[in-house]
């Protein structure tokens, strides 16, 4: 079964979907993304060791600034009042990398999973940022949603996490 994109107007040209008229439900959206990094770089974000400071926690920080700015970078997204954005950072040391996930609430006529993904880009870009003195070769993955809820679309869990 096709679906509609709503973000076109007859013309086929670019428009803002008109919520207005949806009803006001509690909505979360839940994102990842990866940020892999080698030994060294790894060992320095862990003991605190890059010249710009505890990388977690800025970037942390930078993840909730992003969130609150999503319409002003994605074109089409609405500017919504946002309850709550939670980012938990953690190092996996299998894997060497930064984990990241954001959890983006609010009761509004339309959802927060742009809020959610870029929430988790902006901190990995912020990842990026402060250790690429260290390490250019950093790999950006897995950036994805991984649950939603509220809306006329319903709920929507991912099936492989990644």
């Amino acid at each position: 079964m096709e679906k509609d994109f709503t973000h076109f107007n007859e013309q086929g040209r670019a428009k803002m979907v008109d919520v207005g008229e949806k009803p006001v439900t509690t909505r979360t959206a839940v994102a990842a993304a990866r940020v892999l990094v080698n030994r060294d770089t790894f060992e320095r974000i862990h003991t605190g060791g890059m010249k710009k400071g505890d990388v977690l926690t800025v970037a942390q920080v930078a993840g909730v600034m992003g969130a609150k700015r999503t319409p002003d970078l994605i074109p089409m997204c609405h500017p919504i009042l946002i309850d709550g954005i939670d980012l938990n950072l953690h190092l996996d040391e299998e894997r060497c990398s930064v984990e990241i996930e954001a959890t983006v609430s609010c009761d509004g006529r339309t959802g927060v999973e742009m809020e959610a993904l870029t929430a988790v880009s902006t901190a990995a870009l912020t990842v990026y940022d402060m250790c690429k003195a260290v390490q250019k070769d950093m790999v950006i993955s897995d950036i994805r949603l991984l649950r939603k809820s509220g809306g006329v679309h319903g709920d929507f869990t991912r099936s492989d996490p990644a």
